[in-house]
């Protein structure tokens, strides 16, 4: 696990995840010190990474919404490592996060918890020779306490929680149940 990584996420829990151009703009003018890029396309993707480079903020690559990139294959993570300014990425592919982690870059496995399936396959994400993401990202984040402090247990790795927060009460939610961070692409979350 990259301990800068988890450091950055401790430091500043509130990340902000962009849809958009106009999303960017308005993530680089918070204090979010991580931002998920949750849109582009293989060509445009470099520039906006280094809008956030340029801006001092970490940028995340979600492999799997970037046109071009979400075939599952490492040959995309090495796309990202060569030609973008990066941190990470993120990614509801296991198999990408051992690629990424060779090549040095922060990781983040989501799962989408939609029934007890999902906490069998985040209990069973520590088997022996694969590689540990740095976090995993659950969501929707808004689970009720029982069921994020169950995922908590369950995890190896520190969890943070994504989808459908939008107020100070979700974000507290959350927070106060042991994750680590969230993120959201509600604009006025980025504030608190």
């Amino acid at each position: 696990m990259s301990r800068e990584f988890i450091e950055k996420l401790e430091n500043n829990p509130v990340i902000a995840a962009i849809k958009s151009d106009d999303g960017l703009e308005k993530a680089l003018k918070t204090d979010c010190e991580i931002i998920f890029v949750l849109y582009g396309n293989i060509c445009n993707i470099p520039q906006i990474v280094e809008r956030i480079k340029s801006a001092g903020k970490v940028a995340m690559v979600h492999m799997d919404l970037i046109s071009g990139l979400g075939n599952g294959k490492d040959i995309a993570v090495d796309f990202i490592k060569n030609s973008t300014q990066a941190d990470g990425i993120i990614t509801t592919k296991g198999s990408l996060i051992e690629r990424a982690k060779e090549l040095g870059l922060y990781t983040v496995l989501r799962y989408f918890v939609i029934d007890s399936m999902a906490l069998v396959n985040i209990e069973k994400q520590d088997k022996h020779g694969v590689a540990q993401p740095d976090v995993i990202e659950i969501l929707p984040g808004i689970l009720q306490p029982k069921i994020i402090k169950k995922i908590i247990s369950a995890s190896r790795v520190p969890v943070i929680a994504g989808g459908l927060i939008s107020d100070r009460d979700d974000v507290m939610n959350a927070l106060n149940n042991g994750v680590l961070a969230v993120s959201s692409t509600n604009e006025s979350v980025w504030k608190l």
